[in-house]
């Protein structure tokens, strides 16, 4: 069982550049660096889990499969570029995000958090 709360120390965590084609990351403001790790499931699996951390600034991208995720640390503001939702977010928060869904994503304090995500085509 995986377990993460508020407060706790995730271990090393690897460099998470904005480089995937299928997300098409666009750096809208500042220089977000993301960084994260894969603690369940993984390429070619439909489900996977783990932490992400990404620090200040603005990008948009495609997402990559159905998610839930759950804030740890920081705050940020997440808005959908077709339905215009805009969804603020800090720690505790929780959000569904749908497989394909363009994103803007605003930090405005570094953040921290766990996500679970399902794609039938795999990862």
């Amino acid at each position: 069982m995986l377990a993460y709360k508020p407060g706790d120390t995730f271990g090393l965590l690897q460099d998470w550049p904005f480089e995937n084609p299928d997300s098409n990351y666009l750096i809208l403001s500042g220089t977000p660096k993301a960084s994260g790790r894969i603690d369940t499931g993984g390429s070619g699996d439909i489900t996977r889990s783990g932490i992400w951390y990404c620090t200040k600034g603005i990008f948009e991208c495609t997402e990559q499969g159905d998610e839930l995720m759950n804030i740890l640390s920081g705050r940020c503001r997440l808005t959908n570029q077709v339905t215009g939702q805009v969804s603020d977010l800090v720690i505790g928060d929780s959000l569904f995000v749908h497989d394909g869904s363009r994103i803007k994503w605003e930090i405005i304090e570094d953040v921290t958090k766990v996500f679970f995500g399902c794609k039938s085509a795999g990862f």
